[in-house]
């Protein structure tokens, strides 16, 4: 299996070997530091978001807004509106409980908007980019 991982702002991959192939025991796999797609199959995201102090925020394609995965501050926005980028590629980093997650790109195209800044506060689904 093939992994690529980032520190300190360098990518590397890397290949690892699954030692043992029984993971009947292992709770559900979650992608942490990846964003959520809302409309994939995969995605479990709510359709509307409920941000702090705020009413629903609705998107005009929900098969194009990505949503924040966790809870969290927006430390750092990587990607712009007009932006070509391909699934994996960084967005922004987000920092929860002391801890910074990578939110990368679940597809690729064009960013049509980055819907939060540096410093923001972000709830889990809110909406962090639209796709074009």
């Amino acid at each position: 299996m093939k992994l690529r991982i980032t520190l300190d702002e360098r990518t590397f991959e890397v290949e690892v070997e699954v030692a043992q192939e029984d993971h009947a025991n292992l709770p559900p796999a979650y992608p942490v530091g990846s964003a959520r797609l809302s409309g994939s199959a995969a995605s479990s995201a709510p359709s509307v978001a409920q941000p702090a102090g705020g009413p629903p925020v609705a998107v005009a394609d929900e098969s194009k807004a990505c949503r924040s995965p966790v809870s969290g501050v927006v430390v750092k926005v990587i990607a712009g509106a007009g932006d070509r980028i391909n699934a994996g590629d960084s967005i922004l980093v987000l920092e929860a409980m002391k801890m910074e997650t990578n939110i990368t790109a679940p597809q690729s195209g064009v960013i049509a908007s980055i819907k939060v800044a540096q410093g923001a506060r972000v709830q889990t689904g809110d909406v962090l980019v639209e796709f074009a």
